[in-house]
């Protein structure tokens, strides 16, 4: 009876197949590359104790009390002097939805701009929660290729010119800029100038998803897309989960005010308000000065951790293997010979060598790649590294012709 029930829409949505990944990796003796998660290790578990202590103690009437839509308003203003301090100038309160993560910035903002049959363009491969909110509200997706720069912007303007020319309705770019998920590639200067002219002349709003930008532990550091925008064509996607912890589930969304205003009412109807006492224990985070200390950390631990795992891939991948080399984020991303099945490899990886990655299919819309997996370098050990890549690596040996 129940599958008679189900709306037209909701027959569409998709398991995300990270999830879906990782109930068969719960073993404690698997060593797993296939999630995104922070290094628990590194959580300021004391400092944010004595802050929550505090703000249940003495705020806790407004701690534990419904809150404003759109967040409560230290934190906002928190995030505006972050914001403003990042080289985005015109941004105010009226700029800011504070979200129960990105995830949900994702969702909304599908629900408030996408109709059943609109066209959202992707970069190939692209980040598997932002397709499943697009996909649960019916878009249509065109990719696009990325290389060691990004987003290839004359493809891009390529594919916009033949879809319009043929009356195709394009509502969104989506792109994630710095150490991509999953590929962790960063966009250039150049093509970040590039993209914001191809929104500006076909009119085409840009999502800027950008969980991963202050966890930069190498390289030049680029304006966002936010703050090289001129014209408020730019939707800012931020999180707390990548630079603080992901159990407080915050994130926002910076962009212009009218288009606040609409993704608020969304809000509304989603949960009323996000979580009033993880926005207050991470506004005081932020205006005690932990914040910096704390990021120093995190890079220089993830910075190791990247260089244990590019180590090793180096001493045990075959030469025929290949792979990102990213100055940042979470994740390398790893391209085999057109023969190798990524997808049946999995099964193999995880039963055969107990490791386990995200298969490459699971980052295109329609799952056409088939020889890529992403690895995370964040949540193992060290020595979990450099155990996990030599067995991936005997694998991988193992079906090179």
């Amino acid at each position: 009876m129940w599958e008679e029930k189900f709306s037209s829409r909701s027959k569409t949505m998709k398991a995300s197949a990270i999830r879906e990944l990782l109930k068969l990796v719960e073993s404690p003796d698997i060593i797993s590359f296939a999630g995104g998660m922070p290094d628990p290790n590194l959580f300021p578990k004391e400092i944010l104790g004595e802050i929550a202590k505090e703000v249940f103690v003495n705020h806790g009437g407004k701690a534990l009390q419904y809150g404003p839509t759109e967040g409560v308003k230290p934190l906002r203003e928190t995030i505006v002097k972050m914001m403003q301090e990042e080289g985005i100038k015109n941004v105010g309160l009226e700029n800011v939805l504070v979200t129960t993560a990105s995830q949900q910035a994702l969702d909304l903002i599908a629900k408030v701009f996408v109709d059943p049959g609109d066209t959202v363009i992707v970069e190939a491969p692209s980040y598997v929660g932002g397709l499943q909110a697009l996909q649960a509200f019916q878009a249509n997706f065109v990719t696009v290729p990325l290389d060691e720069e990004g987003i290839k912007t004359d493809i891009l303007e390529e594919k916009i010119k033949e879809l319009q020319g043929k009356g195709v309705n394009i509502k969104l770019i989506y792109v994630i800029p710095n150490f991509q998920n999953p590929a962790g590639v960063t966009l250039s200067l150049e093509r970040r100038k590039e993209l914001l002219r191809i929104s500006h002349t076909y009119e085409i709003p840009i999502i800027e998803d950008d969980p991963y930008g202050e966890i930069r532990f190498e390289g030049e550091k680029f304006p966002s897309l936010l703050e090289l925008d001129q014209i408020g064509n730019v939707i800012g996607l931020r999180t707390f989960s990548k630079i603080l912890a992901p159990g407080f589930r915050l994130g926002w969304i910076i962009a212009n005010a009218t288009a606040i205003s609409k993704l608020a009412l969304a809000k509304q109807a989603a949960d009323l308000c996000s979580p009033s006492s993880t926005q207050y224990i991470a506004d005081k985070f932020i205006r005690d000065g932990y914040m910096n200390d704390y990021l120093d950390k995190v890079r220089k631990v993830y910075k190791e951790k990247k260089d244990t795992m590019l180590n090793a891939m180096e001493k045990y991948f075959p030469k025929e293997v290949t792979w990102t080399k990213p100055h940042g984020g979470m994740f390398v991303w790893v391209e085999t010979p057109e023969y190798i099945d990524t997808d049946a490899l999995f099964i193999e990886a995880v039963k055969e060598k107990k490791v386990a990655y995200v298969i490459g299919s699971a980052f295109y819309p329609y799952g056409e790649d088939k020889r890529h997996m992403r690895l995370n370098f964040t949540l193992s050990t060290l020595e979990q590294i450099d155990e996990g890549i030599k067995r991936l690596g005997e694998l991988l040996q193992s079906k090179i012709r």
